[in-house]
């Protein structure tokens, strides 16, 4: 039914969330997964999971703002299945805080993943794609790409960044390459684990109680990985059906 299998697939940020649901739903439909994140115990696990249904997956410890580390998980995909098909940049950080908070740490360090790892995952895979002539590049934004919301500033800028940047990357690269934007609305995952700010904290447990799981987003990056080679699917927002009232 889908057009993945034999297709070799990084995802960066895939220790949980939306990166593991990914993993396991390309696995199933016969993909080669090569996954990283930086919790090396959770993408062991994973990879236990995935193996033990007779699937195929490849796992590296990897910090998304360490090109090095970009380029080495992209190696580890030449070296295991002889090409590199699809990079999906999930890795994502949403430690939200009022501006007049000064986090500046949160806020650079939400700069470095949300942007710089996107930039590191073009960087390590584009000149694969060039050379084979065909590869696909799926980048995770959000909601937050589209409109700013209080204690959200820095890191919806990050997702506008990304979303430009996939923009830019789809009117450059011309036809062999594929370039897709998905943006989640309110997902299942860890991301408000990394809030800090207390009043954010408490407000986003209320904003998430309607959330959709991430195995929704994980069928929309298969949709768009499944499409014949000549259709590229530019861009993809999910919501949940539900609304807070």
């Amino acid at each position: 039914m889908f057009n993945v299998k034999g297709k070799v697939v990084v995802i960066t940020g895939a220790s949980s969330g939306i990166g593991e649901a990914t993993a396991r739903l390309l696995a199933q439909q016969g993909a080669h997964v090569v996954i990283g994140a930086r919790r090396v115990e959770r993408l062991h696990a994973l990879a236990s999971s995935i193996r033990s249904e007779g699937e195929s997956v490849e796992f590296q410890a990897l910090d998304v703002t360490r090109l090095e580390e970009m380029q080495s998980i992209v190696d580890l995909a030449l070296t295991r299945y002889g090409r590199l098909d699809v990079v999906v940049n999930n890795a994502g950080l949403m430690p939200l805080s009022p501006l007049e908070a000064l986090k500046v740490d949160e806020w650079n360090r939400m700069i470095d993943v949300n942007i710089r790892g996107v930039l590191h995952g073009i960087a390590a895979g584009l000149p694969v794609m060039r050379k084979q002539g065909a590869g696909q590049f799926i980048n995770i934004a959000s909601i937050g790409a589209y409109a700013v919301t209080p204690t959200a500033s820095v890191y919806c800028a990050t997702k506008y960044a990304v979303r430009a940047i996939t923009e830019g990357l789809r009117l450059e690269v011309g036809g062999d390459i594929r370039v897709t934007l998905v943006s989640p609305g309110v997902t299942e995952s860890e991301l408000a684990e990394t809030i800090t700010d207390v009043g954010a904290r408490e407000f986003m447990k209320d904003y998430r109680r309607v959330s959709i799981p991430a195995s929704a987003i994980a069928q929309s990056i298969l949709y768009a990985i499944s499409q014949p080679a000549e259709v590229d699917v530019n861009e993809i927002v999910v919501r949940p059906t539900a609304t807070l009232v």
